[in-house]
């Protein structure tokens, strides 16, 4: 049975803007070096999302590239038009598990500077590509906070094959002081954390499996849900990667014709707004006016 529409409790809806070949599942597939040869989606694709964003009356918060926002710098300036909160997913889609503790802060500090520059807003959020902080790197906490972030959404409370930490707390909470760490949303069921905040779990599982699953954490646990999706997800045209292995591939592709509908149900659904203005109770913009 579908729950009652929730309204009480406001719900942060945010996007990873990257194009479909920079899939940290398509790394073994596709060189970096090739990037600029692929045909590009991500530009019409985010505009989709905007234009479904304002007919729904809904804001959220765009996790963009730096590569991105250097080779579509309209793009960026159309998110800030709309409204919506821009914040930064890195430069180069580089798993934080990957790098050195140097090389993780040119990497978010390059991208902060271009999306303050091209976006003219403080950018104070910051998403891991793949949720590749754990414990092992705990440390890039530190480097966020040095380099003038406010908050990450870069720890997933799951046991998965490519990220998470399951034993890491559910919701908001700060990881050092001027620093919280917002966690994409789970439900506790059988001693487990089941993932029910978007990506290819939200395609995979029946509409009103997920659409309950963020009710209970609204109405039972009294707490604002961050759904993700990203901008290639809803985009059943994009070129087909050859040679990539089943799991990939189906992780990549199921029901991918299905999503821009699902997420124009789920906007219907529930209340949704942006991270800042939920987690950090003011808008990025008037943070900027007030420096």
């Amino acid at each position: 049975m579908l729950m009652p529409t929730q309204r009480g409790t406001r719900n942060a809806m945010t996007i990873d803007v990257e194009d479909y070949f920079q899939v940290s599942a398509f790394a073994p597939y596709i060189q970096r070096s090739d990037w600029d040869s692929r045909e590009c989606r991500v530009e019409r694709n985010v505009q989709r999302i905007l234009a479904l964003l304002a007919q729904e009356g809904k804001q959220a918060t765009f996790f963009t590239l730096g590569w991105v926002a250097e080779r579509y710098p309209q793009l960026i300036r159309d998110i800030v038009a709309g409204g919506h909160e821009l914040a930064s997913h890195g430069y180069g889609h580089q798993r934080v598990s990957d790098l050195s503790r140097e090389e993780f802060a040119q990497d978010i500090r390059r991208a902060k500077q271009l999306l303050e520059d091209i976006g003219g807003q403080s950018v104070l959020g910051y998403r891991a590509p793949s949720f590749s902080i754990g414990q092992a790197n705990l440390w890039a906490f530190d480097v966020l906070l040095e380099e003038g972030y406010r908050y990450s959404s870069s720890v997933y409370p799951v046991k998965h094959d490519h990220y998470g930490m399951p034993d890491a707390p559910r919701f908001a909470y700060p990881v050092r002081e001027g620093l919280l760490e917002i966690p994409p949303t789970t439900l506790r069921l059988a001693g487990r954390n089941l993932p029910s905040s978007g990506g290819g779990y939200f395609r995979l599982l029946p509409y009103a499996l997920s659409r309950w699953m963020v009710g209970r954490v609204n109405e039972s646990e009294q707490q604002s849900a961050i759904f993700y999706f990203h901008p290639w997800e809803i985009d059943a045209g994009q070129p087909r990667i050859e040679g990539i292995d089943a799991k990939t591939r189906f992780r990549h592709y199921v029901n991918i014709e299905r999503m821009e509908g699902r997420i124009a149900q789920l906007l219907r659904d529930f209340d949704w707004g942006r991270m800042d203005e939920i987690f950090l109770g003011r808008r990025a913009d008037a943070l900027a006016a007030a420096q």
